[in-house]
């Protein structure tokens, strides 16, 4: 069991089930990441240390693998995942003042999640709409001209999709 207190074990066997199929293990490694991340939402060191020794491949290219990409999470994310990119073209319209809004707002960090598992706050290097910036994702909803007056008002939609929400 995870720390998280999930039991992975039907997880896992689903991948094995996954990592079997496939006609070449070889190279197969980023897709097999891709979906053991799917089906559990990260990819902790017990799930990370299962894949490497199904690939037959060393630990430490699991590992990393899984460190340099930044599409891979190595702990839960929340329910309603934001995403603001950081590139040129989103930083110089202003996406610092939008993420400094959100975590003020969420009361996280980038690259953290909050306590209840609602939010995951996090900043990209580029998504590659520098058209459109600044732009955001969240839970991979785009956002274009992102402004900070509209910040509340996104955390506001996307909590209604989840159930409601509470003024604290």
């Amino acid at each position: 069991m995870l720390a998280v207190d999930i039991d992975i074990s039907e997880k896992l066997k689903e991948l094995d089930q996954y990592i079997d199929s496939l006609p070449e293990k070889e190279g197969a490694l980023i897709p097999v990441l891709h979906m053991a991340q799917e089906l559990i939402g990260f990819l902790p060191e017990e799930v990370q240390d299962h894949i490497a020794r199904k690939l037959v491949i060393p630990a430490s290219r699991v590992y990393g693998v899984v460190s340099f990409y930044s599409f891979f999470n190595v702990k839960p994310k929340g329910k309603i995942r934001v995403n603001i990119c950081m590139g040129t073209a989103c930083f110089v319209r202003g996406a610092q003042d939008v993420l400094d809004e959100f975590a003020k707002l969420l009361h996280i960090a980038p690259g953290e999640t909050s306590e209840d598992m609602l939010f995951s706050l996090d900043a990209l290097r580029c998504i590659g709409a520098c058209g459109l910036a600044p732009v955001i994702t969240v839970n991979n909803k785009y956002y274009r001209h992102v402004t900070v007056s509209q910040v509340k008002e996104i955390v506001e939609e996307h909590m209604a999709t989840i159930g409601g929400i509470g003024d604290e």
